[in-house]
């Protein structure tokens, strides 16, 4: 009996190429990619002081084609190729197409679209980053900071856990879709760089709110909708795992946005906008290591609780504690990230079933991964134990991870360029630095006509913008 003609097979569509899963893989990378720009673009832009828009925005997009030129020259094949060593793979490129036509180490698909899948996951990693650095950092120093951080960070993270040959994959640590590798690492990185860049001046530290709620709703709906790629895209397969996967993201979002909600309504006797968000957030790091592995009333457990001790480590304890205080975390990282990141791996490492991890592994030792709460309950309790142990060892290892190799990156950075921008130009924002501002009205056009776009960081060009008294550039 002869195939369909659409399924036979031609050297376009080789005999190992499943067709769905590859274009799952694609959908849920573009998904991803969406998450990113306009997704954190917009969310940023809109989130940030009026004067701070297109800075904040900028720095997403930058970050979005730095990384891609990274992964495809080196950046894949640190993470995913050979072993260098037993945390970090070769640097190679990722551009014959002979490489990029073969079939994937994981899937059946090619491997152009794990490239481009993983590609859209080291891309919006450092983006998290920026979240903590906006409204100050020099533009220079984030265009270093991406590819070093990408190069020194990232790929270590990524090759150990998430590469078969990893030393922490091979442990046995459960990362479904990062977890780890992209939300607690731009959580502890995003805390670390601030501390070395620096904080906003004290009078946007006291009042900053969001320039433009509504956009910033529009961006937060793209990150929330593009996490079913996120997610769903992780069993690198179009099976009943990933559609768990997707359901269990949206079940624990939702249920980690309403139990903000309620506290904040409690506490503070309004509704927030920006709460909400918070949740949202919290919720979505919170489900990702666990997404595929564990049931959907597991998920609601761990809305309610990445929506209830985040809001209390931001709301209430960030307050009493000075070193958290003295850090200039402009979008909280820490704790919507750092924080969530942290409780979903531990929580993860409690409810993982045993079934759904075979589902999603497909390996003969599907068996070593075992929630807690499932050794306990079938006698494997030592099996439960060792599953929590590897979890906490991954966070461990991340988190050393990223302020060690944070802080020597920003130390390198500062012998080139300094990392923090100059009170002056801190003053003004948008104008100062990239000689546009975000809403322009029609009689403003007179300030754009001797502008040179990206020259305001020529030395001889401050003067003549600082010369401009500050109120003419007062943001809202």
């Amino acid at each position: 009996m002869e195939l369909p003609s659409n399924l036979s097979t031609d050297e376009a569509s080789p005999e190992w190429m499943n067709k769905g899963d590859n274009a799952w893989q694609l959908t849920a990378a573009t998904l991803v990619g969406l998450q990113c720009v306009p997704g954190l673009v917009i969310l940023y832009g809109g989130m940030v002081k009026k004067k701070w828009a297109i800075n904040s925005a900028f720095m997403a997009l930058y970050d979005f084609a730095s990384v891609l030129i990274c992964w495809v020259g080196w950046g894949y094949r640190m993470s995913f190729g050979d072993k260098l060593v037993v945390f970090w793979g070769k640097p190679a490129v990722a551009l014959d197409e002979k490489y990029l036509l073969g079939q994937a180490f994981l899937g059946y698909f090619p491997t152009a679209s794990m490239v481009f899948f993983q590609f859209v996951f080291a891309a919006i990693t450092p983006i998290l980053i920026a979240g903590a650095l906006l409204g100050r950092m020099n533009f220079i120093a984030w265009m270093l900071f991406v590819p070093l951080w990408h190069t020194f960070s990232y790929t270590i993270g990524a090759f150990s856990i998430w590469c078969p040959e990893g030393w922490l994959s091979k442990l046995g640590v459960i990362d479904f879709a990062g977890g780890y590798v992209i939300h607690l690492s731009s959580g502890v990185a995003g805390f670390t760089a601030a501390y070395w860049v620096g904080p906003r001046l004290d009078k946007d530290r006291e009042r900053s709110p969001p320039n433009n709620i509504l956009m910033m709703l529009a961006g937060a709906g793209l990150l929330w909708m593009g996490w079913t790629g996120f997610n769903g895209g992780a069993p690198y397969t179009a099976s009943t795992d990933a559609s768990l996967a997707v359901l269990n993201t949206h079940v624990c979002t939702a249920t980690s946005l309403l139990t903000w909600l309620v506290l904040d309504m409690s506490v503070f006797g309004k509704p927030s906008v920006i709460g909400a968000v918070n949740g949202m957030i919290t919720g979505l790091v919170c489900i990702t290591p666990g997404a595929g592995v564990v049931q959907c009333w597991a998920a609601i457990l761990m809305g309610l609780t990445s929506g209830s001790v985040p809001w209390y480590t931001m709301t209430v304890l960030h307050k009493k504690i000075k070193f958290l205080r003295h850090v200039d975390d402009s979008f909280a990282v820490f704790h919507t990230h750092a924080l969530a990141g942290i409780l979903g791996g531990i929580l993860t490492g409690f409810f993982a079933v045993p079934k759904l991890c075979r589902l999603f592994y497909l390996v003969p030792e599907w068996e070593r991964y075992i929630g807690l709460a499932y050794g306990l309950q079938t006698g494997k309790t030592s099996a439960g134990l060792r599953q929590m142990g590897a979890q906490l060892a991954g966070i461990g290892f991340i988190v050393c991870l990223n302020i060690v190799m944070t802080s020597l990156v920003c130390l390198f950075i500062k012998l080139i360029v300094p990392l923090r921008l100059e009170e002056e130009v801190l003053q003004i924002g948008d104008y100062a630095i990239h000689g546009e501002e975000a809403y322009a009205i029609w009689d403003d056009e007179e300030k754009y006509e001797n502008t040179q776009v990206n020259s305001a960081y020529d030395a001889d060009e401050y003067p003549s913008v600082v010369s401009k008294t500050v109120s003419e550039f007062q943001m809202v």
